[in-house]
């Protein structure tokens, strides 16, 4: 398991405790402010550690919530328009406007690790608004995932999301005929 500093700190461990711990390789440092209490640590782990006002989006977020097999090689995290840049080759940061940030996020556990992800619905949305990015195959394969799972997709919720786009009776349309 990964603990930030704080985390080591509101269990009682003070900095003598902690280099105690880590010289008894109890504690192993990662780097500032994080300590694993294994000398391995999950990659996914640290990334939810290290960023944690990020939120899983884009091929990360298809991949997590069983949209595609496709193992994305680049952990996709989206954060607010004014977020500090990541410096991380192994993360791909999407700058997302402050207003429509939050919109979709929830908790899902993948491989014993609580992340922060966009639910299917925005997901969705997302698959739709960025379609032209996107590489064909990889587009089908997700839209023919999402049609056999309609009866998941939360209708009303995927119209409370689309209002805060400026497109999205545009988005709506094209869901409608590529989904259902």
């Amino acid at each position: 398991m990964i603990f930030s500093y704080k985390e080591l700190k509101n269990q009682g461990l003070d900095n003598y405790k902690i280099n105690k711990k880590l010289e008894n390789k109890e504690l192993y440092k990662i780097e500032i402010g994080l300590y694993s209490d294994t000398e391995k640590y999950n990659q996914l782990e640290y990334v939810v550690k290290k960023y944690p006002n990020s939120i899983f989006t884009s091929e990360s977020a298809f991949f997590y919530l069983g949209l595609t097999d496709y193992i994305p090689s680049k952990y996709f995290l989206a954060t607010k328009h004014n977020a500090k840049k990541i410096e991380n080759d192994k993360i791909e940061q999407i700058f997302m406007a402050n207003h429509f940030f939050e919109t979709g996020k929830t908790e899902m556990n993948y491989n014993n690790v609580n992340i922060n992800i966009y639910n299917k619905e925005r997901m969705l949305i997302e698959l739709v608004r960025n379609k032209n990015s996107i590489a064909f195959d990889y587009y089908k394969e997700i839209i023919s995932n999402y049609r056999e799972i309609t009866d998941e997709i939360d209708m009303s919720l995927l119209a409370e999301y689309l209002e805060k786009f400026t497109n999205g009776k545009n988005i709506f349309e094209i869901i409608h005929r590529e989904v259902f």
